[in-house]
């Protein structure tokens, strides 16, 4: 599984407004089996993926959604809060 867990700060709040998912993902993934692994396992369309890696070797994913769905709904569902 690529997708690790979810970000739930401060700034992935205000990200959320905008249809951004951010997630830890793993350190090898890449933005196409990111965007597929997302589409499959919750139903949904992604317009992009956008990585980074943390001085920490983390590596997080920026998941916009397309704008027919709700990322906010989308982490309700799933309880991250």
């Amino acid at each position: 599984m690529l997708i690790k867990n979810f970000l739930v700060t401060e700034k992935a709040m205000i990200e959320l407004e905008k249809n951004l998912i951010i997630a830890v993902v793993n350190i090898k993934a890449r933005k196409e089996d990111i965007k597929k692994e997302f589409e499959k396992l919750f139903n949904v369309e992604v317009e992009k993926v956008n990585v980074l890696i943390t001085p920490k070797g983390e590596k997080k994913a920026f998941i916009k959604l397309k704008s027919d769905y709700s990322a906010e709904e989308l982490l309700s569902k799933l309880g991250v809060f």
